[in-house]
């Protein structure tokens, strides 16, 4: 049989090796193989178009199958999560006894952040218990699995809103699966909640020309800054200096800072372009993730815009249940440094984290304490003139992209020496060297900057220009985009940055 599928021109191998959890090739969007894997899955897809349950079937076991190769083994977890979470709602909803209720939500609540727990941050409190108590702690070898933060987080949200009544529990596990598992947002968002999504399932399948026209162009959108600006500028400049921030001068390092608020901003956001534009090829809308945060005149608003799902499921499902800001003024301000000082931690255990969510816990705080001094929000001055917003801008970007410093660096030792290079070797007289060292790598950072710093009138301009031209267009563009990122691309596919969250 292998003799017969060699002689045909058949590497049995590397057959096989697509069905099978690779952990040095994850499954990604922005890879061959994804791409060409699409195509094959959009002509089964097309076919089903009229028959809802297969169609459902058939993503969900490619959902699957996209998460097996993505974190292998553990993709029970997500099954477990599923099954867990669509009884639950079901008995919070059936039952009128409050505390049952509470009971069966204290349950999801408690598998979906155990999980967490235990994979995320099992070894984190142990090692800092045991030096709090002068104790031996020996780490475990625990495996991360991929977007685990997500879709615990989405699944909690269903079972949270059920339990306020905010939606209808689902009696179909298989449309339940769907939205959980559902490809494009599954490893690394957006988080999806219930009510936005879960009307669309069963609704008839129906693409329009521009909703395929304006997917291809959030694809596009995604692997221009992925691909090219976020992969070129990590790989050549910011992810040197990090890794080493003693070997590199002062202005390096406030440099590497600079392209680091790039390369994450181009990285995220376009994976959720990325995830954007697949869903509505599939027939599916999701809610804008990344709003051009660096454009923020405030604190607040850069938590508007940025990493909005996640976000706004901080306020819904932690602020507001701390109390938000209905308990008193200081109550808001300990309750906004609780729930960013979380939100660090959800990126990963480790300090640096969590001296990032407190900075902007505490940055927020300080912008809710003006905000009741001056009474931001009841006067003229919560319109701030081009000038005042200038400033603002000017202020919040900065203050970000220092914040940025702990949130990259994987240790206090590194961001100490980062700061000491910037503050006290930081040799100006070097720039144009470079500068001129580095040309193409300042060159993708400029471009990537006056790309987000454009108005939001010319972005919708040529989004429109671009929705409205022919397919053959679309196509010549597209091609014209894959031969630069092979052009440009390293010799291996970088991960997206946020899989490891």
């Amino acid at each position: 049989m292998n003799n017969w599928l060699d002689n045909l021109g058949f590497d049995l191998e590397k057959i096989k090796s697509l069905f099978v959890y690779n952990p040095n090739e994850p499954m990604i969007f922005n890879s061959g193989f994804f791409m060409f894997l699409f195509f094959a899955f959009v002509i089964a897809y097309t076919a089903l178009k009229k028959r809802t349950t297969p169609r459902l079937i058939f993503v969900t076991l490619f959902s699957y199958y996209f998460y097996y190769k993505s974190s292998g083994f553990y993709f029970f977890l997500l099954g477990i999560v599923t099954v867990s979470d669509f009884l639950l709602a079901q008995w919070i909803a059936r039952t009128t006894k409050k505390y049952l209720r509470r009971i069966f939500l204290a349950t999801s609540v408690c598998i979906g952040l155990g999980l967490l727990a235990y994979f995320k941050y099992f070894n984190f409190f142990g090692t800092a218990f045991a030096e709090m108590v002068n104790g031996n702690f020996q780490p475990s070898d625990i495996f991360l699995p991929v977007g685990i933060s997500f879709f615990t987080f989405q699944s909690l949200s269903y079972t949270i809103d059920v339990y306020r009544r905010n939606v209808e529990p689902l009696n179909n596990i298989l449309d339940y699966a769907f939205f959980v598992s559902f490809f494009p947002q599954l490893v690394a968002g957006p988080i999806v909640r219930a009510r936005d999504f879960i009307p669309q399932i069963r609704q008839p399948l129906k693409i329009t020309g521009e909703m395929i026209g304006t997917g291809i162009y959030f694809i596009m959108c995604g692997l221009f800054k992925k691909a090219i600006i976020s992969d070129y500028i990590g790989v050549n400049f910011v992810d040197r200096i990090f890794e080493n921030p003693s070997l590199y001068s002062g202005i390096e390092n406030l440099f590497g800072i600079y392209g680091y608020g790039l390369q994450i901003y181009c990285d995220f956001s376009g994976y959720s372009d990325m995830a954007i534009g697949i869903a509505l090829l599939l027939g599916f809308k999701f809610n804008i993730n990344f709003d051009s945060p660096y454009k923020s005149a405030s604190i607040q608003e850069f938590w508007r815009r940025w990493h909005i799902s996640l976000s706004s499921w901080l306020r819904d499902y932690l602020y507001i249940s701390l109390g938000g800001n209905r308990k008193g003024k200081i109550r808001t301000y300990i309750n906004l440094f609780i729930t960013m000082l979380l939100g660090g931690l959800w990126h990963g255990a480790n300090w640096n984290f969590i001296i990032w969510g407190a900075l902007h816990g505490m940055a927020l705080a300080v912008h809710k304490f003006f905000g009741f001094v001056f009474n931001i929000g009841k006067s003229k001055i919560s319109q701030p003139n081009a000038w005042r917003r200038r400033i603002g801008v000017l202020v919040t970007f900065h203050f970000v992209m220092f914040a940025w410093i702990f949130f990259r660096n994987t240790s206090l030792e590194d961001c100490s020496t980062m700061l000491s290079q910037i503050f006290g070797n930081f040799q100006p007289q070097i720039i144009w060297q470079m500068l001129s060292g580095y040309k193409f790598v300042f060159m993708f950072i400029l471009i990537g900057y006056v790309l987000h710093f454009l108005p939001a009138k010319t972005e919708n301009y040529f989004k429109n220009k671009f929705v409205n031209t022919s397919l053959i267009f679309k196509a010549v563009v597209m091609i014209i985009l894959i031969y630069l990122i092979i052009q440009i691309k390293s010799s291996d596919v970088q991960p997206f940055i946020y899989f490891q969250f």
